[in-house]
């Protein structure tokens, strides 16, 4: 008995050392961000144009480019990757067919980013012929993010228990007013949230964007769709790597990661925050 106690003790003691290393790795990162780049975030910056090949300005272009790129993510990956878990889950036979597609689904969230950027840029720079613009990034981000919102959606309709479909089929509703009814209000929260996640995560990634539209200095705003775009994760990417005055910009890099940062973390808190809220109201 006093063996297992040991064991027990000392493999708590060593996921409490775990945790409190991936805390101040996570600190540290945190500090060196935030007392580097605190320094450069003004109004100027955040709302004015990038001058003198980005050593001087702000970096309004590429947030812009940024929500704009993730407003068509969410448009495509939303209903499509809702649609096809409400599908899976609730239509679809459990076949070797069905199960071969949930398993593909799953190996394509496990996919590099950079492989989207390539598949990117052939079917819709290229085979499509929309060039390097914000739609084609956007909806190469939307491919990249559909596999996670599938996965997420679907996990979420299985936590719903199969009571509430079997009592409103048996008062007579059909098959979409049971699922509309008795199950969507009770999984929304978790789709929304593995959702909202899934969107903050495309909002971060450069693979896919580097190839299919984004650019590093345009002292501009894109007129439309089909116009070349800054964005944040671009743009720290060759500030931090590839701008030929690193050490004079360097300051600006910080600026943008604390601001990229910062977008990402306030995705991720109203998910959370989203989420409460929806079952706090379906517990009421």
């Amino acid at each position: 008995m006093k063996k297992r106690q040991l064991q027990e003790i000392l493999g708590f003691n060593l996921l409490r050392v775990c945790m409190v290393l991936v805390l101040l790795t996570l600190a540290f990162i945190l500090y060196d961000i935030i007392s580097k780049g605190a320094g450069k975030i003004s109004w100027e910056f955040l709302t004015a144009m990038p001058r003198n090949g980005m050593k001087e300005g702000g970096i309004l272009p590429a947030i812009v480019g940024t929500v704009l790129v993730t407003v068509i993510t969410a448009i495509l990956s939303i209903p499509f990757g809702m649609g096809a878990a409400i599908y899976l889950n609730e239509y679809a036979k459990d076949n070797n067919l069905t199960r071969l597609i949930r398993m593909s689904i799953r190996n394509l969230s496990g996919v590099p980013s950079i492989v989207y950027g390539l598949f990117g840029v052939i079917l819709f720079v290229q085979a499509m012929n929309i060039g390097t613009c914000v739609l084609s990034a956007g909806l190469t981000l939307g491919l990249m993010t559909l596999p996670w919102t599938i996965t997420a959606s679907e996990e979420a309709l299985k936590n719903v228990p199969n009571s509430f479909r079997e009592g409103a089929l048996a008062l007579g509703a059909t098959k979409w007013q049971a699922i509309r009814t008795n199950v969507l209000p009770y999984a929304i929260s978790g789709m929304l949230t593995g959702t909202i996640l899934g969107l903050s995560r495309a909002a971060g990634e450069t693979a896919p964007i580097l190839f299919t539209g984004a650019a590093f200095y345009l002292p501009f705003l894109p007129r439309s769709l089909f116009d070349q775009f800054m964005a944040l994760p671009y743009h720290l990417y060759i500030m931090s790597t590839q701008h030929h005055a690193i050490t004079q910009v360097r300051p600006i890099a910080y600026g943008t990661a604390l601001v990229l940062i910062t977008a990402v973390f306030a995705m991720n808190l109203f998910a959370t925050i989203l989420r409460y809220r929806l079952r706090k109201t379906k517990m009421e």
